[in-house]
């Protein structure tokens, strides 16, 4: 029996639809981050970006998510090193250090539910950019424990 393609083959190595299968749906990248300057340490806010459609945690406009929104970082091989700021239990990041995907992961259990199920979305956690004002970003900070 094969070993599935993110077993076999590098991220560098994967066609777009292999690579956007990796996605698991959490929509943790879709968090406002904070990062320290003097430590470059990157913390998680409950914060959301107005285009996410919570309970689906997909972008409502995803084709055009980087005209939206200038600074949202669309994953690509050329900036994998960067990589290190998406959540722990990111795919992207996972397979980038060579570790192996999640039991939830949707290409592991065959189905998208189980991400849910494993409390890995973002699903009820946030709050929507809107409503909360720029200088209060640092009282969202979440911590949250990988599964």
């Amino acid at each position: 029996m094969d070993a599935p393609f993110w077993q076999e083959k590098q991220l560098k190595e994967m066609d777009s639809s292999e690579w956007e299968s990796l996605c698991d749906g959490c929509a943790r990248c879709c968090l406002y981050k904070l990062e320290d300057e003097d430590t470059a340490d990157v913390f998680y806010t409950s914060i959301v970006c107005c285009y996410l459609e919570e309970e689906s945690c997909r972008c409502t406009d995803y084709a055009n998510r980087n005209v939206n929104v200038p600074n949202c970082v669309q994953l690509n091989i050329e900036n994998i090193d960067k990589f290190r700021w998406l959540p722990d239990t990111c795919a992207y990041r996972l397979l980038s250090e060579n570790k192996d995907l999640a039991w939830w992961h949707p290409l592991i259990a065959g189905e998208r539910e189980a991400i849910r199920e494993a409390g890995i979305t973002v699903t009820g956690k946030v709050i929507d950019e809107r409503y909360v004002h720029p200088e209060g970003h640092d009282e969202y900070i979440i911590h949250w424990v990988s599964q």
